[in-house]
């Protein structure tokens, strides 16, 4: 770049705009905002800062510089400079662009990558930044700016193919089956639609559509679709046919397809810049250390040349390469769509390095994260005072799950072909040799969704695995593919699993025949956990997502920053970390109340155990401080899948500054999130290349076509269009109406505004929380069907039972015919609305006076006193002229009413504890199990829990389930 002092230098556009040059392009790129874009025009050899109003607008004598700008999820920025060239720019002002590119990517440091522009073969990435299209002008800055939209309107023929909107010669000959077609008329816009093009591609037409209207036409001008096949189906055909000297047949097959065909055949061949001279190297293969740190390269992919220049390149030297491939790629017999990418050592593409076939793994910034505990244990021996050097890492905030968690879970453990379903109290319980599948409804936008997957242990046997994924794939059929299927290995469990699951803890072994065939053929110990010798490690981030997994029950498995149970069957000891908190501590104490409840135990804190403690573990050793690094999300990318020829040869393409659009009906995508992966298959994918949708997730993450190390064990997603899940439509700004929108923008096109069309709206917001986060009073089952609103009638009389039945929800089921035992994990409930607790009160009395009669008196002896009885809900009794109150005749019904709030067991049967207890001989009948505790009488529940009723409903939830485990009533 020139020196500074150049910086005082202004050049003058022909609206008197006044803009800055040359040395500014340096200065507004470092000063850039942290993500954005900067554009320069090439003007008199300089480069000419743009404002934001004229980004996009590009002329066919000009040429540009480009800057885009990322943030990262790291916090690092990525910089991408693309120099655009129009068809009619100079050779010099194609040079000078070129070289002003290398002098901005020096002033950044050196780590952005270049990428050459032709006018009509631009880059994917490129156009995806000027949405929905570019269309280059006449003219440019050398002509004095006579632009071709200050004359007389001239009628053009567009051809849409995927992102590129290209201006093609105005003929009848220009026209095929495979793409999209716009004729802009002085008075009417033609979209022809090719027979082979798809929805999508036709409503991202219509983009470009509106854009012409827009830009050319003021807004005002008339719109017309053409379909390929129809011939003169109307008027417009009619008209858009004679524009074209009248109909013809269309050749099947385009030049362009065989063009693409033979640029697939093309080996890579590397070169190196030497003075500015280039020379091809002789090698068998290609590999990392061939590219010399001093050294600029070409490699020669065919379509694509890279321009490699090593760190210890001069800026000249690198200018000098620049320019060779320049020459290089400008040679007849290379193709005009050649692009030319500049990458640095140490920056390079994922395609650069693809082509490689040996590159080594590039350092993980985490290293020195990761190395600081080895650190301080150095130091420490050396007698430096490590204080804060050894503390636990920031806590990270947990990714919310998105999904509503109020749903009902069922679980089947996999055993042969068949599927075992699992009790409520053993569903969250697995094992790592087996298999598990898990279906989740939950509510939706306007109905149940589900979600089905399968929990793949670390020891489970292939057999099963393959079991598990077909059976869960049948349960996907069976709901019409409407349900998002996932794959989930153990150890890889994404936040979803763990939310609806709430308490998991996988023990050690199997209970499948699978799996005590497989040790039994290769004579393997069983390792199935029994109540003897184990430990377990306690982690999560609260009370709904909280696990418990069996380690090895060795010293070396401890870790600082957890919490651990220890075990035998004689003792318990809970074993506290150093770098733990006191929400640690408190799911250690819950997962013990699971795995060993009512047991005595003894605490050991890092660094004081007892002796006992060690020689259950086999003695002292070193362990890990830090926590287990889990996968997390990052940056993500959107790709187009497919198998070739039916082969499972999976091809892939990126789309860049993807959004919901780009989702097309017909096609497969992939979501790469790194740490999981969504596949979305579209309504109109046929029902094999559907069937074949894990397959290609399982293709994707062994090809691994970013180079991220993704693991072979990531989660998987399969989503069908239409019934995407909120944890998939978070990465978008999405609309919830799907299929064919090509009508519906054309509606929105032709007749402006909006489409008159019933979008359906998500529930918000969605609850994220578990049982601890609701109102601290009992909880009723989903066999009670509790309402807030129900009237409580037990107890009345029949006529008054048949007036009040009217006040009643149609829609909710009679306590005498409950639903399906199916486990609701957490049900959801709420006090209920006062107002309307008491204009239903009044309403029904005002009908039942004749009814009312006065009840016994010691009635009100047997209502418990509320938990959270508010005595705003009764209204204030008269007072007669004598200055005694009078009775008022609802005073019943507000009684039903504090009851119904605080869910107390009036009107139920009283039973001895003996009876209630899970354990029982002789078990009572037609209860709620999940409230036994209700049934008791006052005087033995204080008896059992040592405390009364209210006092009992007044504990948090966990704590009157860990009272009521112990009294087997739980």
């Amino acid at each position: 770049m020139p020196p500074p002092k150049e910086s005082e230098d202004t050049d003058k556009e022909d609206s008197g705009k006044t803009v800055h040059s040359t040395a500014l392009v340096v200065d507004a790129s470092v000063k850039a905002p942290p993500s954005g874009m900067e554009v320069w025009r090439i003007e008199n050899f300089k480069p000419v800062l743009m404002d934001k109003s004229s980004h996009g607008k590009f002329f066919t004598g000009d040429s540009y510089i480009i800057l885009r700008t990322t943030a990262l999820k790291g916090g690092a920025l990525w910089h991408d400079i693309h120099y655009w060239l129009g068809k009619d720019t100079s050779q010099d002002e194609a040079g000078t662009a070129a070289i002003k590119t290398v002098e901005l990517d020096a002033a950044l440091g050196g780590r952005a990558i270049q990428y050459r522009e032709v006018q009509g073969h631009e880059t994917s990435k490129f156009l995806s930044y000027f949405k929905p299209c570019i269309m280059p002008q006449e003219g440019g800055a050398a002509s004095g700016f006579k632009h071709a939209e200050q004359e007389e309107h001239k009628t053009k023929l567009f051809v849409c193919r995927g992102k590129h909107t290209v201006h093609v010669p105005f003929a009848r000959s220009s026209l095929n089956h495979d793409d999209i077609f716009i004729l802009d008329t002085e008075l009417k816009i033609f979209q022809f639609n090719g027979s082979n093009s798809c929805i999508q591609e036709r409503a991202k037409a219509l983009e470009v559509v509106q854009y012409i209207k827009d830009t050319y036409h003021d807004g005002k001008c008339d719109i017309a679709t053409i379909e390929d096949g129809r011939l003169m189906a109307d008027a417009a055909t009619g008209e858009f046919w004679g524009f074209l000297g009248g109909f013809a047949p269309l050749p099947r097959k385009t030049a362009m397809q065989e063009v693409n065909k033979s640029s697939h055949s093309y080996s890579a061949r590397l070169l190196s810049v030497k003075k500015g001279q280039v020379e091809t190297m002789e090698v068998e293969s290609l590999m990392r250390e061939l590219l010399d740190t001093s050294k600029c390269y070409l490699l020669d992919c065919g379509m694509e040349v890279f321009v490699w220049m090593g760190k210890a390149t001069s800026l000249d030297e690198r200018k000098s390469a620049s320019k060779a491939a320049e020459e290089y790629v400008s040679s007849p017999d290379r193709p005009p769509k050649c692009h030319i990418v500049r990458t640095m050592e140490g920056f390079e593409t994922v395609n650069f390095r693809s082509k490689f076939d040996t590159w080594p793994q590039t350092a993980s910034t985490a290293a020195p994260v990761k190395g600081r505990g080895k650190v301080a244990a150095l130091l420490k021996r050396q007698g430096v005072n490590v204080k804060g050097l050894m503390k636990a890492e920031p806590v990270k905030e947990e990714p919310k799950p998105n999904i509503d968690c109020t749903g009902d879970l069922q679980v089947w453990r996999v055993n042969g072909q068949e599927k075992i379903l699992l009790s409520a109290s053993e569903q969250s319980k697995f094992y790592s040799g087996d298999c598990y599948i898990f279906q989740y409804s939950y509510p939706g936008e306007d109905t149940e969704e589900y979600l089905v997957g399968t929990w793949l242990g670390k020891k489970s046997v292939e057999e099963e695995r393959e079991s598990a994924i077909s059976l869960a794939t049948k349960m996907v059929e069976s709901r019409k593919f409407m349900a998002t299927q996932a794959r989930i290995y153990e150890g890889s469990e994404p936040i979803q699993f763990f939310s609806i699951l709430q308490n998991f803890i996988v023990f050690k072994g199997g209970l499948s025949d699978g799996y005590k065939n497989h040790i039994a053929e290769n004579q393997l110990p069983d390792e199935t956990y029994e109540d003897g010798k184990a430990l377990f490690r306690v982690q999560g981030s609260g009370p709904d997502n909280m696990q418990a997994i069996q380690v090895e029950p060795v010293a070396a498995s401890l870790n600082s920053s957890y919490c651990f149970i220890l075990q035998n069957v004689s003792s318990v000891f809970t074993w506290i970390g150093g770098l733990t908190r006191a929400e640690d501590q408190e799911l250690l104490e819950r997962q013990l109340d699971l795995i060993k409840p009512n047991a005595q135990f003894k605490t050991q804190r890092e660094g004081i155990e007892s002796e006992a403690f060690w020689k259950l573990l086999g003695g002292k050793a070193e362990y890990a401080s830090q926590k287990i690094a889990r996968n997390t999300a990052g940056d993500l990318h959107l790709f187009c899948c497919a198998f070739v020829d039916g082969k499972f040869l999976l091809q892939v393409t990126e789309i860049y500054n993807f959004d919901q659009d780009d989702l097309m009906t017909e096609d497969i995508f992939i979501l790469d999130c790194q740490s999981e992966i969504y596949v979305w298959v579209g309504q109109q994918v046929n029902s094999k290349k559907r069937s074949q949708a894990l397959t290609i997730a399982e293709n994707f993450l062994e090809g691994d076509f970013l180079l991220e190390n993704l693991s072979q064990e990531a989660p998987v997603y399969v989503i069908m269009e239409g019934s995407e899940p909120r944890f998939f439509t978070c990465f978008f700004t999405w609309d919830s109406m799907h299929g064919d929108s090509f009508q519906r923008k054309l509606a929105i096109l032709k007749h402006g505004g909006t489409a008159n069309i019933d979008k359906p709206k998500r529930k918000v917001p969605i609850s994220h929380v578990g049982r601890s986060a609701v109102l601290e009073k009992p909880q009723r089952s989903r066999s009670a069907s509790f309402s807030p609103d129900r009237v409580r009638v037990r107890g009345r009389s029949p006529a008054f039972n048949a007036l009040a039945a009217n006040f009643e929800k149609p829609n909710i089921r009679n306590l005498s015919t409950p639903p399906p035992m199916v486990r609701k994990l957490y049900p959801k409930s709420a006090a209920p609305d006062p107002t309307r607790l008491v204009s239903k009160s009044a309403a029904i009395a005002s009908l039942t006076t004749s009814f009312e009669k006065s009840m016994p008196t010691h009635r009100e002896s047997l209502i418990p006193r509320s938990v959270e009885a508010s005595t705003e809900l009764a209204p204030k009794p008269e007072q007669s002229g004598d200055g005694n109150l009078k009775t008022n005749k609802i005073e019943s019904i507000q009684e039903d009413a504090k009851e119904e709030e605080a869910e107390d067991e009036e009107g139920l049967i009283l039973h001895p504890y003996v009876r209630l207890t899970t354990t029982s001989t002789d078990p009572v009948t037609d209860i709620d199990v999940a409230k036994r505790e209700t049934y008791l009488s006052a005087a033995e529940f204080k008896e059992k829990f040592g405390m009364a009723k209210d006092a009992f409903y007044k504990l948090p939830k966990w704590k009157q389930s860990k009272l009521k485990m112990a009294l087997h009533l739980f």
